[in-house]
């Protein structure tokens, strides 16, 4: 079985914050997100809920499109997720 990965957003409750992040395993990752397993960011702003995900056959793949997502603006980060997820449903329940 050949390998995937990630490239996620995740937002808090008001959607006031958003965080784009990369992993190989996205169901561990965002569980330890929603513990707060972790010191950073997400856990400073309660920033746990997936709204957005894509899969990359390579790391290089998704670490290129971790970057294209953050060097966009707000807006398009907002008509990406809208695009994948319009209600902004916690998809974390879907993987």
């Amino acid at each position: 079985m050949k390998k995937q990965y990630y490239v996620y957003i995740l937002t808090n409750k008001n959607k006031s914050v958003l965080y784009t992040g990369v992993t190989s395993n996205l169901e561990r990752r965002i569980f330890e997100h929603k513990e707060q397993f972790v010191d950073g960011f997400t856990k400073r702003y309660d920033t746990d809920k997936l709204v957005y995900y894509e899969i990359c056959e390579s790391i290089e793949g998704a670490i290129e499109r971790e970057k294209q997502i953050k060097a966009g603006s707000r807006r398009n980060k907002i008509e990406l997720i809208e695009n994948f997820n319009s209600d902004w449903h916690d998809l974390f329940s879907d993987l």
